[in-house]
């Protein structure tokens, strides 16, 4: 009797596997494709950030991998009266030790004036300090969007001067050109703004798009 089982099972089995060798391609593909890959959750890794300068509650803080600066200035307790972001970049996505530094106003017009002196002619920095991860236009420490291309046309002021040499005053002759005589047909085009020639265009030509 068990032996009359096992040769009835067996033949079912062969009869199944004629049936299924047979079945059309697309059949096959149509029941695989029924079947949803199961998708692996991303768990945020914990990153300590240090925050200091014109923020009032300074230090150390533990946050997930998907904040981003303005989150930590929240956590610190949000920015001083006097403070400066023009040249944060607050969108950045936090990194493992990163150190954020806020300047006050006071901070950044100084070194304005520094820069203006032979000392800095050659420094293509807006930050007045070179440990501020967060640092728009700083060469020794770029920001996480410092390879991001950038539409001329359409970008705002802090995102014309992630690009290398873009600094404030460019960065609002580039915006009042574009409302005055209408977008950029061409990236060459940014050379007709008051202040970027040939040289200037060199550095950014890679990161720019219309």
């Amino acid at each position: 009797m068990k032996k009359k089982i096992l040769i009835v099972l067996t033949l079912l089995l062969i009869v199944i596997s004629i049936i299924i060798s047979n079945l059309p391609k697309s059949e096959v593909k149509a029941i695989d494709e029924d079947v949803e890959p199961i998708e692996k959750e991303e768990v945020p890794t914990n990153y300590k950030v240090d925050i200091k300068g014109a923020i009032n509650k300074p230090g150390v803080y533990e946050v997930t991998s998907d904040k981003r600066v303005i989150d930590v200035i929240q956590l610190a307790g949000g920015l001083k009266k006097d403070a400066n972001t023009n040249y944060i970049n607050l969108s950045a996505k936090v990194t493992d030790e990163m150190v954020i530094w806020i300047y006050t106003k006071e901070e950044i017009k100084e070194f304005k004036l520094e820069q203006s002196s032979t000392k800095y002619m050659l420094q293509e920095c807006n930050c007045p300090k070179v440990d501020n991860t967060t640092c728009l236009n700083n060469d020794n420490n770029t920001s996480s969007n410092s390879n991001e291309i950038v539409n001329i046309n359409t970008a705002s002021k802090e995102a014309l001067m992630t690009l290398d040499g873009i600094g404030e005053a460019k960065a609002d002759s580039i915006i009042e050109y574009r409302e005055k005589n209408g977008p950029f047909t061409t990236i060459e085009d940014i050379m007709k703004v008051n202040g970027i020639g040939e040289s200037a265009f060199a550095k950014i030509k890679d990161r720019i798009k219309v």
